[in-house]
């Protein structure tokens, strides 16, 4: 039995229709701790989330979670449409829907905690410009800060810090190690070795196998990401 917090992947199989994508990985990520998954374009490091989500169902093998909340599941910003007429101080509010379900009016005390989220993301004055017309990393902070609103035991986050400037990327920093001290278990998918190498535990990916899993400094190796990445290693840092 899983402790509570705590991912179990079990021979994962997963993919989209007839398409595999993840094939039977296997690993523990550990609980309270911030786990990096990397791997080239194409390993299934979103897929992962996804499963780990409850997006994508495994084809086979299964998925254990200890926590009793639903995750809280935080997409690249690429994949929300810049077209949609919503503040983002409603944006984060989803987050609210999310764990007390669509029907139900938002508190006073929901709103405390969506506008908390806002200042803790440092987007508090941004509350209500459309979402659309924020910058790419200002739009990555209200994305955040709406899986934060959740108040999960499981943080996933897809590519948090890519392409951010030296300030948002502080941002998703500081929050991560906030939610790791509040004993929340996080799972973030980055091409960003700088934000690998400050995790606990890392999963090295490669064609939907698991390479390696790990401290990321035994993980990472240049030998590893050589193999994995051929000539194009890991980014560090700063915009891309």
């Amino acid at each position: 039995m899983a402790i509570h917090g705590t991912v179990a992947l079990h021979d994962l199989t997963a993919g989209y229709g007839r398409r595999t994508v993840l094939r039977g990985l296997s690993a523990e990520l550990p609980r309270a701790e911030v786990t990096a998954v990397v791997g080239p374009n194409g390993s299934g490091k979103s897929t992962l989330l996804a499963v780990l989500a409850g997006v994508i169902r495994p084809g086979h093998g299964r998925v254990e979670r200890g926590g009793a909340r639903r995750p809280g599941y935080v997409v690249q910003r690429s994949a929300v449409s810049d077209t949609l007429p919503i503040t983002v101080r409603d944006t984060v509010a989803m987050g609210r829907w999310a764990l007390r379900g669509p029907w139900k009016r938002l508190t006073a005390a929901d709103w405390a905690v969506v506008d908390a989220c806002l200042s803790r993301l440092g987007i508090l004055d941004l509350a209500g410009r459309r979402l659309g017309a924020l910058s790419g990393g200002q739009r990555q902070r209200a994305l955040l800060a709406q899986g934060l609103a959740q108040e999960p035991d499981l943080l996933l986050l897809d590519e948090p810090a890519t392409g951010l400037d030296l300030e948002a990327r502080q941002y998703v920093r500081t929050v991560l190690e906030e939610e790791k001290a509040r004993g929340v278990t996080v799972v973030h998918a980055t091409h960003d070795l700088d934000m690998a190498l400050r995790a606990e535990h890392c999963l090295l990916l490669n064609d939907g196998r698991l390479i390696a899993q790990g401290p990321p400094s035994a993980v990472l190796t240049t030998q590893a990401l050589s193999g994995v990445f051929g000539g194009a290693l890991l980014g560090r840092g700063g915009q891309s």
